[in-house]
């Protein structure tokens, strides 16, 4: 695979693909176009069973997403889902036959939470990984599923606290709440999430598909959910207490790597006339 942002490494029936988008991982349209194809070139290999996502910035896994080419990255999932939507792309892969696995060390925020969520499991770095649903900062709804996954996994309370609260929360909380399913020691994350995914791999595709698809049954939100969220997310994004708050948020140092690594501290203040510092 010729990728611009993912490198591939494959070991019999598992593919690695670490997330590689400087300088701090933002879902712009070139990563949706790599996931695209990534993606269709997995699907349209029958031997290859699991897919781990993990990246090569160990401060940032997906930071979120890119707000100046929300358009361009709609545009790009559209390749694959027919419809210009991140969220429609997300469940996709979730409904995919192939099992997905993620490796997360650094932040993931906003659509990079959504992504993860995406996954059929999420195992994180205790001492690095950072949590977030941070669109309510600007008065948003999550526009690729986080809404519809979180309630879930969670349940209405936690969901809710997570979704108006646009706080980071690390991977002791974020494993207490259902948010991953485990949070690990650095130094074990990778030789554990490598052989669980082999030890899947060994077992019957057919199987995989079949179980996927009666726990999706109860675990995934249909479609037409995705695609409501998705299209209350860009009229949100419009609105112009959202537009002051972005345009806030960039004076301030928003989608640049330093001042992304205390977010939360940031988004809460966003009303205040002075510094953050």
């Amino acid at each position: 695979m010729n990728l611009e942002t993912i490198k591939v490494r494959r070991e019999e029936a598992v593919l690695f693909a670490e997330l590689s988008a400087p300088p701090m991982n933002l879902l712009g349209p070139e990563l949706v176009r790599d996931l695209v194809s990534l993606i269709q070139q997995a699907e349209s290999d029958a031997a290859l069973q699991v897919l781990v996502f993990k990246s090569a910035d160990p401060d940032y896994f997906i930071s979120h997403v890119d707000l100046t080419r929300i358009k361009e990255q709609r545009e790009a999932a559209a390749k694959l889902v027919g419809e210009a939507s991140i969220g429609l792309l997300f469940r996709h892969l979730s409904a995919s036959r192939l099992v997905t696995i993620a490796q997360i060390e650094g932040r993931v925020r906003g659509a990079g939470s959504e992504f993860v969520l995406a996954c059929d499991m999420r195992f994180a770095a205790r001492q690095s990984a950072i949590f977030s649903q941070l669109e309510q900062a600007f008065g948003v709804i999550p526009g690729a599923g986080g809404a519809q996954h979180l309630a879930r996994l969670m349940g209405r309370a936690r969901a809710l606290e997570v979704l108006l609260s646009a706080e980071d929360y690390d991977a002791e909380l974020a494993e207490r709440y259902g948010w991953i399913n485990r949070a690990l020691p650095a130094d074990r994350l990778d030789d554990f999430v490598r052989t669980l995914a082999h030890r899947i791999a060994r077992f019957p595709a057919a199987g995989h598909v079949t179980v996927k698809d009666r726990v999706n049954a109860i675990g995934l939100a249909p479609a037409e959910d995705f695609r409501r969220d998705s299209d209350l997310f860009v009229a949100g994004m419009a609105h112009p207490e959202a537009q002051a708050r972005i345009r806030t948020a960039m004076n301030r140092g928003f989608q640049t790597r330093n001042a992304e690594m205390d977010l939360a501290r940031m988004l809460g203040n966003l009303t205040d006339n002075g510094s953050n510092t």
